[in-house]
């Protein structure tokens, strides 16, 4: 690794020699000025691109009295380009000749439109806030060359993501994450994996929805981040390659390729990586209260795995009214894990129990999607659009642990045997829908559609018991079953949008009808109650010109995922065992939005929101006993209720700050107070608190495409009903070097320099027991990235304006427990 550093170093080094030959340059003046009041307009952006490539070469702000000073090198034909918000752009073309340019007065009138809606090349606000979204723009990040998707999302307000990967929307996990308004197999199962896999060179921007309307399903409280690929500006094919080595995680990489021509289009993405060999700490100790005892747990777990990821869009235009579309997506993990671990119980400080576990196991997932789309134009109206569409969802996992015991004192091998757990689960989809979008005035538009989703969860576990005379393994009837929950979910919805000149209202209602079933091979079948629910979303803007004003309010419904759901006992660690809750019912979430955004000389969000529910799904954890052939063993299991309420008021500000033409700074910062309230195991439980994330990222641009990059961040970690988890700080370094003309950028990263590890702890205070447990991360790792892309395409495929998006299910908000590569 450090031998490929150290080329990487020489080659940039090299190039930078190569290019230090004296070049003669010219300067362009100016001054930006309002074409009806005749004042200077301060802070507004002035670029300067090659009139031929129409890539940037230089770029700024103007200064208080409106003016401005560029240089560039002689001989080319550029473009200037001003452009500032709530006026017209203005362009004009400059001979970069020898000699220096002053171009005088640049007029600039009002628009009618904010900025959002004028497209001038190279000039874009990174963030902005719409009626019931806010988008970051990642393709105006200079750093989308350098950042995965992953990291990308620790600059956009209001997401996070903590040491162990896990992505956060306003502190909360309860959120889907959609991949072009779609949700995609490539991102269902391990979001983490998939994400910090992807360049954000590929991405377009990434949408926080914090008032979802009625077209999307009502689940996800609080809120979607729908992911919206890179679209390239009719024919031709383009392909950009992205590859990393990091010193933790090893090699990955991903290509992109994109081509149509004629009426055929084609999109492709695939990539696959490493998730490296590491082997980090563990431990945990226990309480309880009642026989004054005392369990203490040491242990390691190695872990090495790969994922690999593929995905395609096919599009054919029949004519200009009739569109066909079809997706397919494939994700796969395989990963295997070992670990040693020691179990100490002691009361009084005299020894009761204690033994030796060697844990080893594998585990394989697999997501898939496939979907067709059949849209419809009208020649009276190029906006109005009938969408038919299908989709087929596959997402089988397989999970094997063995155990075996040594060392054992107090816990005798007749009564507590090595034993192997088997557990194939997974869920299996099918989605038909159908949408309608259009106006109805020039002002108003009207959404309307209906859908229906065929799902079954299922879990086929098993655990075998190793005979102590024959020394094979037979299966444990106690512990075993076939689980099956299907779930039919039936809606129609309608929303409608009112546009004028400085307000924009949006409202609609979604009515969905849930039938539940569950089958238990064990204990015959089971039928849960179905239910109903009208959903109402409501979002308006004031527009202020340079400035908004947003409210919006939804109600959201909050579905077990089949993670929470799953009966399936992980007995991993036979002392701590952990469980889902088939008897789950769906929470519905109360949501409130307010916000205020300005974009004139520097972009600033500031919001409050507040979210309650009143039986809301928490994690819990408590003690029983097991009988095993009349010996009493103390468990503690830990699974999902719905208890009692959960009331979270939030403030959020973000800002971007253009303190030089080469120096940027970004902060975004999130704080909430939380009341957690409920009934469990016989007692009441309160819990509150501050939680809360910062994230600051500052940018110094230098001549001959050198970059330098600082990001840094703190997360304050849970309030539980039970407990609270640990705070983690972060950082990140990044240097940089374009070359041929942008084409290939070097990339390398320093993650968490100043440790090896970092260690994550979480509490449970219950009535009964006092439990504090800990996980090492691998925090410090070094990393080389090269994005490389070739080709031209003038016009990206065309792509259906709606289609499934299937974000009824809970997220869980955490994947696998690495870091940033």
């Amino acid at each position: 690794m450090s031998k490929l550093l150290l080329i990487v170093f020489f080659c940039c080094l090299s190039a930078t020699i190569l290019a230090q030959t004296p070049q003669q340059t010219f300067t362009v003046k100016g001054i930006a000025v309002d074409s009806a009041t005749s004042r200077p307009l301060s802070y507004a952006t002035v670029m300067l691109l090659d009139a031929k490539t129409k890539q940037p070469v230089k770029g700024g702000l103007t200064k208080e009295d409106g003016g401005f000073e560029l240089k560039s090198v002689v001989g080319k034909a550029y473009q200037l380009t001003v452009a500032t918000v709530g006026y017209k752009s203005q362009t004009m073309n400059i001979s970069g000749a020898a000699a220096d340019v002053n171009v005088g007065n640049i007029l600039l009138s009002v628009s009618s439109n904010k900025l959002k809606e004028v497209s001038v090349t190279a000039v874009r606000p990174i963030m902005k806030q719409e009626v019931d979204r806010i988008s970051y723009d990642v393709q105006a990040d200079p750093d989308n060359v350098a950042l995965s998707v992953l990291e990308m999302m620790q600059k956009v307000p209001l997401l996070t993501v903590d040491g162990n990967d896990n992505i956060q929307l306003k502190g909360s996990g309860n959120y889907k994450i959609l991949i072009n308004g779609k949700e995609s197999a490539l991102v269902a199962k391990n979001p983490s994996d998939i994400l910090k896999s992807m360049s954000a060179s590929n991405i377009e921007k990434i949408e926080v929805i914090t008032t979802p309307p009625a077209k999307y399903d009502a689940e996800g409280l609080a809120g979607i981040i729908n992911i919206i690929t890179k679209r390239n500006a009719g024919e031709g094919y383009s392909v950009a390659i992205n590859t990393r080595v990091n010193t933790v995680y090893g090699p990955g990489g991903n290509i992109n390729v994109t081509f149509k021509q004629g009426k055929f289009g084609m999109s492709l993405l695939a990539g696959g990586g490493s998730n490296g060999t590491q082997t980090t700490g563990l431990g945990s100790t226990e309480n309880i209260f009642a026989s004054n005892t005392h369990i203490t747990q040491t242990g390691t777990n190695s872990q090495t795995g790969t994922l690999h990821f593929g995905g395609t869009d096919l599009s054919y235009e029949i004519d200009t009214l009739n569109l066909i579309t079809a997706s397919f997506d494939l994700f796969g993990t395989n990963q295997t894990q070992h670990g040693p671990q020691s179990s100490t119980t002691d009361s009084l400080s005299i020894a009761q129990q204690a033994y030796n576990l060697q844990n080893s196991g594998s585990s394989s997932s697999l997501g898939l999607d496939a979907s067709i789309n059949y849209q419809l134009g009208f020649k009276n109206s190029k906006d109005r659009l009938l969408t038919f569409s299908y989709k087929y969802s596959s997402a089988p996992n397989k999970q094997f642990n063995d155990n075996l015991f040594t060392s054992r004192f107090n816990y005798p091998l007749a009564l507590f045997p090595d034993y192997q757990q088997y557990n194939d689960a997974g869920n299996e989809d099918h989605t038909i829908q159908v949408d309608y979008a259009g106006p109805l005035t020039r002002q108003l538009s009207i959404e309307a559609g209906a859908k229906a989703i065929f799902r079954n969860n299922y879990s086929n576990y098993h655990v075998d018991d190793r005979d102590t005379v024959t020394q094979q393994y037979v299966t444990n009837d106690a512990l075993t079953n076939d689980f099956s929950y299907h779930q039919d979910i039936y809606s129609i919805y309608n929303s409608y949008q009112l546009k004028m000149e400085k307000w924009t209202g949006k409202a609609g209602l979604r009515l969905e009808h849930t039938a539940l079933s569950a089958d238990f091979s064990s204990a015959g079948v089971n039928t849960a109650p179905s239910y109903s629910n009208l959903i109402p979303s409501i979002s308006m803007e004031r527009d202020f010109g340079t400035s908004s004003i947003d409210f919006g309010f939804t109600q959201r419904i909050q579905r077990p995922g089949i993670f929470q759901l799953n009966p399936f006992v992980d007995r991993t660690n036979p002392i701590f065992v952990t469980t889902g809750n088939p008897e789950l019912k769906a929470e519905l979430d109360n949501t409130f939005e307010l916000t205020y955004s300005n974009f004139t000389k520097n972009s600033f969000n500031v919001g409050l929101s507040y979210a309650f529910s009143n039986n809301s799904i928490q994690n819990v954890s408590s003690l029983h006993t097991e009988q095993v052939d009349g010996k009493m063993d103390t468990v503690t299991s830990t699974t999902f209720e719905n208890l009692g309420t959960n009331k979270t008021l939030g403030f959020n500000v973000n800002t971007a700050l253009n303190l030089t033409q080469r120096f940027t700074l970004r902060l975004n910062g999130l704080l909430n107070y939380v009341w957690l309230s409920g009934t469990f195991d016989g007692s009441m439980y309160h819990n509150s608190g501050f939680t809360g994330n910062a994230f600051g990222n500052m940018r110094y641009k230098f001549n001959k495409g050198f970059a330098i990059s600082f990001n840094a961040g703190y997360y304050s970690g849970n309030v539980n009903l039970q407990g609270k988890s640990s705070d983690y700080i972060f950082n990140q370094y990044l240097f940089s070097k374009d070359f041929f003309n942008r084409k290939m950028t070097i990339v390398l990263v320093a993650n968490n320099p100043y440790s090896k590890y970092y260690t994550n702890r979480t509490i449970i205070n219950s009535a009964e027991f006092y439990q504090n447990t800990y996980n090492q991360t691998n925090y410090r790792s070094l990393a080389v990235r090269l994005n490389f892309k070739f080709g031209k395409l003038k016009g990206d495929i065309k792509r259906n304006e709606h289609g499934i998006e299937n974000d009824d299910t809970k997220s869980d908000g955490k994947k696998s427990p690495t870091a940033n590569q």
